[in-house]
Formats: structure tokens, C-alpha cells, sequence
């Protein structure tokens, strides 16, 4: 028997609409999963159909009546006629399982009209029995133990542990492989990129999942159609940039890796000094062989343009371009205590900043040391014009990418550009680009008005950024 996705007809946008932070992006990292298109087969569901009804007809009339009075939007009589068709005939036609898609939809209709925990708790129960029971009517490889895990992560994540919700999805990717479902891919990066933080799957396992999201993204993009596209661009948006906390991991990624994404910079601009240091860093961080045809040329434009004085400063850079991060933090700290110009303290502050940023992905602790800079240096723009770039950076740390959480990131980040004007109108240029390019990300004013807030008002920004700024609008 053919197998028959989860087929939401025309109620897809109300079954877990409230959690989508911008229900009109198709597909981020806590939006619905897709519309599934009923398969039409001549081998029907094993379970109770129409045709198994001793009441046929009244079944399939009260079928089409239930239908029609949902897409009014009268759910108590709706619900009472699904009831008397769920009890007989739950399959429908043996074709779809849009009667148990229907029920899910009621569950989570009825839950939002109350705030009582076990009222609550008992329709939780009861989508999951659904879910359960689609399974067994309408089996389709992982994609409803992927539909399960999505609802866990996003929706009811008290009742499952991140570890459990994470074992759903890979279960999920080991039935279905490079078919995978596009919704998984960035609720399973974000866990499998957390639980290896924290020490709870091997290097091995990330390194094979990391390989296996990359070729899925790549597969998605290639292969999609219409809408479909935009919803994979999304996930590229996202996906990837949360793979990038494994470049600090010694040993993830091969040389090869840094070459392709960093040593551009360095043909960009061959003589920067602090560009020949990062990427030698990462080269070097990567394992690079020296006599690598590339990375000789970085060294020896090193070698020419860099040339360093013996002391605590040198010793720092000679640890910063070894990949040994936390010592060369430690000699340009104390290398600052030993410098007597406050220029080349800020300087200092924010090369550290930068390798928190850059190398170790830590951004809070390189706003740290950006507001040193900025203390040593008070009316320097730069260390401004850097924290608000790691705000305007974080839309896929602190949300899906795209969609409100991902947006408002950008408030406090052009809070930080505009700082950076008025304590240092030399910067005016830098940051005015950076306002321009991150100003059309910005919420739109429906988004802001349906969120019951106003234009002007002051909102805070969670994550990592914790910051109290000003509600702006991109038209």
C-alpha cells in the first residue's frame, strides 16, 4: 500500500498557527510543516472507513457537514459531527487521513479556550493518540515520529527531554535518509548542535549528521519547485549558520573546510594585518599543512607585512595565529596592562573581542570586551558599529532566521550604530550602511500591531542580547 502523508486540507495555517512567529514565511524554524497532498491508491488504510460503516450514507453526509461548517468556523457543531464520524469511519475513504488531522485541529482549538492545566494536559494526550493512530492507518517511513518530535520542540517541550526529542528526530532521518522531511532539518541542527555543547553525543555522531544536513540542504535546493524553494532557503538561512559553532571544535572540520570559507578573505585583502592573522588562525586550527600551496602564500604576506617586536604582544599574536585561543587571550590581557596608550589598549580589547566573535563564537563575551574598548576609548565608533553587527548576526541563534525573533534582533543592533554616531561622528559612514542594510529586516508594522504593541513603544529583546530597545518598523 502506498503511503499517504499527513493532510491537512483546508486548516493547516489554524493547527499550530499561534506558535509561527511570522505565519507568512512558509517554513522557519518553529513553523508549521507543509501541506501534505492526499496520494489517491487503490489500496485503502486498514482502518475503519466509510465503507465499513453500517450507517454509510449518514456517515459521509455528516462527513461533508462537519467539513463545512469548520470552514465557518462553527467548531462546536463541526466537532460534534467530526465525533460521530471519528467513532465509525476514521480513516474517511481509506485514501486520506484528514478525519485525524481534523481531530488534531480540535484538540488544539479546544486548548487555546481554556487555561485549565488538566483540561489542557488531556488534549495534549489526545493529539498524540491521533498522531499514533495516523500511524497506524496512514504509515509514511518517519514523518510522523518527525510531526511528533516537531510538536515537542516547539510546542510542548516540558513533556520530553531535549535528548528525547532529538532521538525522535534522528529516528525520523534514519527511516526516510536523504528524503527527510524539510521541517526536521533545523529543529534537529539546533539540538544536535546544544546536546554536543553539552557533552551529550560524540564528535562522530555530529560530524555524520552535520555531513548529512549540508546534503540534504543542498538536495532540498536542487530539487524543489514553487514554494518549496523558498521554504529550503529558509533552512539555508538558518542550518548552516548554526553549524559554524563547530569550527571551534578542534578537530570537526578538516583544513580543507577553513580553506574554502576563510582564505577568500585573505586574497581580498593581502596585506591587512588582523585578516593574515584570523585566517591563519583558522588554517592553522584546521590542521593546514604549512607547504600547502595556499597557506604558504598567507605566510609569507605575513612574514612581509607583519613583522612583530619581541614581548607579551608578540607572544599573544604567536598563540592567536597557533589556534591556542584562551592563552593568546590571556598574554594580550596582560599585554594591555602593560601598554600605556588608551588607542592601543582599545585596540587590544577589541582584537579579543573579535576572537570571541570569529573563533570561539561567544558573543557575549565579545560584547565584554567590546564595551572595554569602548571605556578605554570613549569616543571611539568601532567597538558600537561591532556589538550592534554581532545583534544584527543573531537572528539564527536567537530565532529561525526569519519571523519575529529573528527580526527584532535588528532594533537593538541599530540602537548600538546609531551610539556609535553620536559619540564618534567619524564613524557616521560605517554605521549608516550598516542601519541601511539591516533596516529592511526589521518587523513590519501588521507584525507589530498583531502582537498588540506600538511603534515607538520599548520592547526587550531576549537571547543572548537581553537588551530594552525602541519598536521600529521596516515600512
Amino acid at each position: 500500500m502506498k503511503k499517504t502523508k499527513l493532510f491537512f486540507a483546508l486548516f493547516t495555517g489554524l493547527l499550530i498557527g499561534a506558535c509561527t512567529p511570522k505565519t507568512a514565511e512558509p517554513v522557519v524554524r518553529n513553523e508549521e510543516p507543509p501541506v501534505a497532498e492526499p496520494v489517491v491508491d487503490e489500496n485503502l488504510s486498514p482502518c475503519p472507513k466509510f465503507q465499513d460503516a453500517p450507517n454509510k450514507d449518514e456517515v459521509e453526509t455528516n462527513y461533508v457537514l462537519y467539513r463545512d461548517f469548520l470552514k465557518v468556523k462553527d467548531y462546536p457543531k463541526a466537532y460534534d459531527l467530526w465525533k460521530k464520524v471519528y467513532d465509525v469511519a476514521p480513516a474517511a475513504d481509506g485514501k486520506r487521513n484528514t478525519v485525524y488531522a481534523d481531530g488534531i485541529f480540535f484538540m488544539e482549538y479546544f486548548m487555546s479556550q481554556t487555561q485549565d492545566t488538566v483540561q489542557r494536559n488531556g488534549y495534549i494526550d489526545e493529539i498524540f493518540r491521533i498522531y499514533d493512530r495516523i500511524q497506524e492507518c496512514y504509515p509514511e517511513g518517519g514523518y510522523i515520529e518527525a510531526r511528533k518530535a516537531f510538536d515537542y520542540y516547539y510546542k510542548y517541550p516540558n513533556r520530553k527531554t531535549p535528548e528525547e526529542i532529538y532521538a525522535m528526530f534522528k529516528e525520523s532521518i534514519e527511516t526516510d535518509g536523504i528524503k527527510t522531511q524539510d521541517f526536521v532539518i533545523n529543529p534537529f541542527t539546533a539540538l544536535m548542535v546544544d546536546l554536543f555543547q553539552a557533552g551529550k553525543i560524540p564528535m562522530e555522531e555530529a560530524q555524520r549528521y552535520e555531513k548529512f544536513i549540508r546534503r540534504r540542504i543542498e538536495k532540498g535546493l536542487g530539487d524543489c519547485k514553487g514554494v518549496d524553494c523558498e521554504r529550503w532557503k529558509i533552512i539555508q538561512e538558518y542550518a548552516p549558520v548554526r553549524l559554524e559553532a563547530f569550527e571551534s571544535v578542534k578537530g570537526f572540520y578538516p583544513c580543507e573546510y577553513y580553506l574554502d570559507k576563510y582564505y577568500a578573505d585573505f586574497e581580498a585583502d593581502p596585506t591587512n594585518c588582523e585578516t593574515l592573522r584570523s585566517v591563519y588562525a583558522f588554517l592553522k586550527f584546521g590542521d593546514c599543512p604549512e607547504a600547502n600551496e595556499k597557506f604558504a602564500a598567507l605566510i609569507a604576506a605575513g612574514n612581509k607585512n607583519c613583522v612583530e617586536a619581541p614581548g607579551t604582544l608578540t607572544q599573544g599574536y604567536q598563540e592567536y595565529r597557533n589556534g591556542n585561543y584562551a592563552r593568546s587571550i590571556e598574554l594580550f590581557e596582560q599585554a594591555i596592562q602593560e601598554e600605556p596608550s588608551a588607542e592601543k589598549k582599545g585596540d587590544l580589547y577589541m582584537l579579543i573581542a573579535r576572537i570571541y566573535q570569529t573563533h570561539l563564537k561567544n558573543f557575549s563575551r565579545s560584547r565584554q570586551y567590546a564595551f572595554k574598548a569602548a571605556e578605554v576609548r570613549p569616543n571611539w565608533g568601532e567597538p558600537y558599529i561591532h556589538i550592534g553587527r554581532l545583534y544584527a548576526s543573531s537572528g539564527p541563534l536567537c530565532g529561525p532566521g526569519r519571523g519575529w525573533d529573528s527580526q527584532v534582533v535588528v532594533w537593538p543592533a541599530i540602537d548600538m550604530w546609531s551610539r556609535a554616531k553620536q559619540v564618534d561622528p567619524s564613524s557616521a559612514g560605517e554605521a549608516n550602511k550598516w542601519i541601511n542594510r539591516y533596516a529592511q529586516y526589521m518587523p513590519k508594522k501588521e507584525d507589530v500591531f498583531l502582537r498588540t504593541l506600538s511603534v515607538g513603544g520599548t520592547y526587550k529583546v531576549g537571547c543572548w542580547i537581553q537588551e530594552n530597545t525602541v519598536i521600529r518598523t521596516s515600512d
